[in-house]
């Protein structure tokens, strides 16, 4: 049967080809050790040159999807199911979802981890690149607050949301974290720690990719329980003060605070207080200990998995957890 395929400009003939072929295999149409089309078959099919149907098998031979031998023609090989996970940076935390992810996962996955560094530009480009070429998308957002369009060309039943998705995300399956609600009850569970101290600050850098929003529940909490606070946007503190508990996003700023409080010798958990956000294991050892709140990244790694080997849509936000150590 004849298909009316409309090549576009965007790449050459036996790119586009050869990424419809293996569309075709990756849903099933061609499937493992079987024979594809022979090349007058498709160059009718598509209304292409044999030439670009030969260069297209080319193609998909150096991706290893197809694979040919005398007398057999060319045929698929045996594939793996092809999972796009695209996340937003690298840091220890992402690491440990990454590793349970992939743990959880049987041997007849395959995984391609990209990261967009909050970049819409780099998100939008890499996730053109992958539509149409993976059996599952999971995705982190580049945004709190946007819904890319991207999204509605992927089938919601291959599509995971992770992390990000304060927007409407309709019939879409998702695992996320709150970052006002739950961030508001985390620091509930802590009052009577945050009591000892005169003030609590709360770091946020204007140019951080941490949800602004939630600047206002922290300080809702703060007029609830008649806390004295304030809201630091730059970035880095300069002066640690004893009395004063703070509380930092980034590794990078529970280490500057741990530096400037040595130099006016002030002990953490004693003289001052910290509280970070996102747990890592080298919390666990810095002083005596950084207390925490972090979704379970683990966790978020394994129901992901389970999204791709159930193919049972979630729409969960995970809640905060709060890791209590001597830091506070």
């Amino acid at each position: 049967m004849e298909k009316n395929i409309k090549f576009g400009q965007q790449s050459t003939k036996v790119k586009q080809l050869s990424d419809l072929i293996e569309q075709d295999i990756l849903v099933g149409k061609y499937r493992t050790d079987t024979s594809l089309p022979s090349i007058n078959a498709l160059s009718k099919t598509y209304h292409v040159s044999r030439d670009t149907v030969f260069k297209a098998f080319v193609d998909l031979r150096e991706r290893k999807l197809i694979d040919s031998t005398p007398g057999k023609g060319y045929y698929v090989t045996n594939r793996k199911e092809k999972i796009f996970l695209l996340l937003d940076e690298y840091s220890p935390f992402k690491n440990t979802l990454y590793n349970s992810f992939v743990k959880k996962l049987s041997v007849s996955y395959k995984v391609d981890l990209w990261f967009h560094q909050y970049n819409e530009h780099i998100f939008n480009t890499i996730l053109c690149e992958a539509i149409g070429r993976y059996n599952y998308y999971v995705v982190m957002n580049f945004d709190n607050e946007k819904f890319s369009p991207l999204f509605d060309k992927i089938p919601s039943s291959r599509l995971l949301l992770l992390d990000f998705g304060k927007f409407e995300k309709g019939n879409h399956s998702y695992i996320c974290q709150n970052f006002d609600d739950a961030f508001y009850k985390a620091l509930t569970q802590l009052t009577t720690r945050l009591e000892r101290y005169r003030k609590i600050v709360f770091q946020l850098p204007q140019e951080s990719k941490h949800p602004q929003t939630s600047v206002q529940s922290f300080e809702t909490y703060c007029e609830d329980h008649h806390f004295v606070s304030e809201v630091v946007n730059e970035e880095d503190i300069q002066e640690v003060e004893k009395g004063v508990v703070y509380i930092v996003i980034r590794q990078t700023d529970v280490v500057n605070v741990i530096k400037r409080s040595r130099q006016n010798g002030l002990k953490c958990g004693v003289d001052f207080g910290l509280i970070a956000y996102n747990d890592t294991p080298a919390y666990e050892v810095i002083d005596e200990g950084i207390t925490a709140l972090s979704i379970n990244w683990e966790e978020m790694g394994r129901k992901a998995a389970s999204f791709i080997l159930t193919g049972e849509s979630v729409q969960e936000f995970l809640p905060t957890e709060v890791h209590l150590r001597n830091s506070v």
